[in-house]
């Protein structure tokens, strides 16, 4: 069956059809709008990502901070975007920020805008052999930037010695949402996510952060109902709610003194004894002065991995380190 430039992946197509795919996507973007009366000025790259940044913002004004815009020019841009497309494509009655009809049926659209953008840059930095190029790679927290993808991150450089990286770590949720919106084409997250394609990379444990000299750190495993004693440190990073259910799942409730966003702080406030904690073990240094880290009864455990959109369509980079990855971790099994 003949297949149409729609039907072919990214990987598949050749680096000049990828202009031709933007071509496509804006295309359809004026198509999805009401016939237009006039000629009118193609929506700018600027605008469209106004109009992605709107889609997780609970603002307008809070979409164009995203991106560094004064309200005036926010607003100016976005009425530009409609001028543009001959429709509305926020519904201004609506309390925080709706999409209408239209909005929704092209939210899609601009998102391929983006995507096949991104794969023109990474085609146009990838040499023959993956000589050259640029890998960017989102992370959920600390367990994966700092235990998980460093050994990963260095075999790849080691075989692909001319590719650029970057990792930004932001909260799970976000580092999701840059995936969806294109913004990243991988990310090390938490598990599962039935909305991406997905590899285990690691399992991590919740363990009891205690001061050295706490009764219970004379133990080897720490009954979870002996933490709910002293002033508890909850940290808000990315381990929160897998913590908060531990406790709640055995019908207990810590005394949270404390809600801390920084794992160091988190750490000199227990070695001072002002508490105990909670923390994923994968997050945690070998060791920390004036601390100690215990298993916990009843634990948690959570799976960490690495996803995409689509493995299918995966830029060269992107796709190398997917694959390398995936190899990584076969051989690893086999030689278990």
């Amino acid at each position: 069956m003949r297949r149409t430039l729609n039907d072919l992946a990214y990987g598949d197509l050749p680096h000049s059809a990828y202009v031709l795919r933007i071509h496509q996507s804006l295309c359809e973007l004026n198509s999805k709008s009401m016939p237009r009366r006039s000629e009118k000025t193609a929506p700018t790259l600027r605008q469209l990502e106004l109009f992605l940044a709107l889609v997780s913002s609970s603002g307008i004004a809070g979409a164009g901070a995203k991106l560094g815009m004064s309200a005036s020019a926010t607003s100016h841009a976005l009425r530009a975007l409609e001028s543009a497309l001959g429709t509305e494509l926020i519904d201004r009655h609506s309390p925080g920020v709706a999409l209408t009809y239209t909005g929704e049926h092209v939210l899609p659209h601009v998102r391929d805008v983006f995507a096949s953008l991104q794969l023109v840059r990474a085609t146009a930095l990838a040499g023959a052999e993956l000589k050259t190029g640029l890998l960017r790679i989102g992370s959920f927290g600390a367990s994966a930037t700092i235990r998980v993808l460093p050994p990963l991150l260095e075999r790849f450089r080691a075989r692909y010695p001319g590719v650029d990286i970057t990792v930004t770590e932001k909260p799970d949720e976000q580092t999701s949402r840059d995936l969806i919106e294109r913004r990243l084409e991988l990310a090390a997250v938490t598990l599962p996510k039935p909305d991406f394609d997905s590899q285990t990379l690691a399992i991590d444990e919740l363990v009891a952060v205690l001061p050295f000299n706490h009764p219970l750190a004379k133990l080897d495993t720490v009954p979870l109902k002996e933490l709910t004693i002293d002033p508890f440190v909850m940290t808000r990073a990315g381990s929160q709610a897998l913590v908060t259910k531990l406790f709640a799942r055995n019908g207990l409730r810590p005394r949270v003194e404390y809600e801390l966003l920084q794992l160091m702080s988190i750490l000199e406030l227990v070695a001072s004894g002002k508490g105990v904690s909670i923390l994923a073990k994968l997050a945690l240094p070998d060791q920390y002065n004036g601390t100690v880290f215990r298993p916990i009864t009843p634990g948690s455990t959570r799976r960490i991995g690495l996803v995409c959109l689509n493995e299918s369509r995966l830029s060269p980079v992107a796709r190398a380190f997917w694959q390398d990855t995936r190899r990584h971790r076969t051989s690893q099994k086999l030689g278990a």
